[in-house]
Order: structure tokens, then sequence, then C-alpha cells
């Protein structure tokens, strides 16, 4: 593990595995780097097929900072952050590929449809139109556990992310701030995404809509279904696989 300063300041947490071609991959919300691409072997796959995965923990996850005040979460700071990571990287437009799990997804098309992220290749998991659109609905969720924390019993419709966030020793302050810090997306802005993209979603993961109408609405892009719901199919096999084949792809 190693740590860069991000575009404020903020000490950011990078896992590296291999060495070839980079490939950025950027976690799912209050996920990490471990939890997403190296405890399942994503990560060895890549570098297994000759790719350098290069992994970063967002703030208020994993190994990096957790700010506490509110002007370290302006608007579109994850795409900030990931930005900040490509250009300590040195790498160049094409120089790269990128993958997203679900939140990461989310940022990474965030900034490609943007043109501040400009990879070779993209890969959207965990994600389809819904996730992009009403993002809002998905953040007052998480903010309403945040808030209910200590209240919330077994049954409770609250009480599945609620042990994900203790499991993971998420800090609520910066999480809170995270939530109202991303912005909205248009779905039009998809049509600016023109470089060659996958979206890979489990079987059983409808979570964040379609990721089939995603694909579609892609300039060029591939749908890909592998094992799973939206909570485990970042486990499986299948999915890290499904990444290098297309990667790997002339």
């Amino acid at each position: 593990m190693e740590t860069f300063e991000s575009f404020d300041g903020t000490q950011l947490a990078i896992h590296r595995q291999g060495k070839g071609r980079p490939v950025v991959l950027l976690h799912g919300l209050f996920s990490s780097a471990h939890m997403n691409w190296i405890k399942w072997g994503h990560g060895a796959r890549l570098a297994d097929a000759g790719f350098e995965a290069i992994m970063l923990d967002f703030r208020v996850h994993g190994q990096s900072a957790s700010p506490q005040e509110p002007a370290a979460y302006p608007g579109g700071v994850l795409v900030r952050d990931a930005l900040a990571l490509v250009e300590h990287l040195g790498l160049a437009p094409g120089e790269y590929d990128l993958v997203g799990f679900s939140l990461g997804a989310r940022t990474a098309l965030h900034g490609c449809a943007g043109g501040v992220l400009e990879p070779r290749r993209l890969i959207a998991c965990g994600m389809g139109v819904e996730g992009l659109a009403n993002w809002e609905r998905r953040a007052a969720h998480f903010i309403r556990v945040i808030d209910e924390f200590d209240t919330i019993k077994p049954g409770s419709p609250l009480y599945t992310a609620r042990t994900f966030l203790k499991s993971q020793g998420t800090d609520h302050v910066g999480a809170r701030l995270l939530l109202g810090a991303m912005d909205a997306f248009d779905v039009a802005a998809l049509a600016n995404i023109t470089m060659p993209s996958a979206v890979i979603c489990g079987d059983e993961d409808g979570d964040n809509g379609s990721g089939r109408e995603l694909a579609d609405m892609l300039p060029d892009a591939v749908f890909v279904e592998t094992p799973g719901n939206h909570l485990n199919s970042v486990t499986k096999p299948e999915l890290g696989g499904a990444i290098v084949a297309f990667l790997s792809a002339s």
C-alpha cells in the first residue's frame, strides 16, 4: 500500500498488483480496494494476464483519510480523486484502462462523460441507468442508515446496510458529507463516452437498474452477465474473468 495527495491534500491509498498495462480500479460505496478487488482475486487475475492493477481507496473508504470538514467534499469529489490518481501516476489519455464497481462505476462513467477521465477501455460493473439517473434515492437510503444507525434492529429494511457499514468501520461523519457531494448525472451525457466499453452485471443484480439498458445507451458497449446479485457478484471469479477478457480483446 502507498499513499498520495489528492487535489486538496487528502491522503488517499493505492494498492497495486502485477506489472504491465495499467488498469485503474474504483470500488463500490462503503467498500474498499481490498473488499472489491483484492480479497476475491480480481487484482491477481489482472496481474496474471499481464496488467498492473492499480486499486484506489476513495476518501472515507479503506485505508484513505476521512476528512471531517465539509470543504473536503465539493461536488464531483470522487471524480476529482480519480483524476488526481491518474495525474499522480502520469498516465496520459488512452494509456490506461478504467474499471469501476457500483459507486466506482458511476464515478468512472461520470468522469468519462465529462471528458475528465480518458481511458483506453472502460468497464462499468454493477451499474444500470437508474443508478445514474436516480442517485438521490440511493444516497437518501444510506443517509437514513447513518442517521438512525443506533436504532436499526434486525428485520428493518435498513439492517443489511447498517451491518455492512459496521463491518467496514465506516466513519459516519465523513460518509454523510460524501453522500451529499454526489453530482446529478444527465444520462444524455452517456453519448459522450466513445471509447470501447463493457457493462458487467450479475444475473440477479437489479439494485441500480438494468445494466443491459445502460450498455444500449453507450455508443460502443457490450453487456456481459455474470453470476450473482449486487452484494455477491463481486465475490465470484466470473467477474474477474469477464474484466480480463474484455481488456485483453484486440
